[in-house]
């Protein structure tokens, strides 16, 4: 069993929206400091695999089919534990 996270977030250039409010919502707050808050989504995934090769290979093809969307969202995969 081998399991990787796999971190999605909005390309550099990519509008963030959600970042934008909550970037407005923690100066409302008085975090004068905050200049940019970005977004990123983590998965946390198990694979029947024994392989680390493999399962960081099957998590590629998971990203570029399903969990990323390349034109705006860029991925990293990292095993954590196998």
């Amino acid at each position: 069993m081998v399991t990787v996270e796999v971190k999605v977030s909005l390309k550099p250039k990519a509008l963030d929206p959600e970042g934008e409010t909550v970037r407005k919502a923690l100066k409302r707050l008085g975090y004068d400091e905050v200049k940019d808050v970005r977004t990123a989504k983590i998965y946390r995934i198990e694979l029947d695999v024994e392989d680390e090769r493999k399962a960081l290979e099957i998590a590629d093809e998971m990203c570029r089919r399903l969990l990323a969307n390349p034109v705006v969202e860029d991925y990293e995969i990292r095993v954590v534990e196998g």
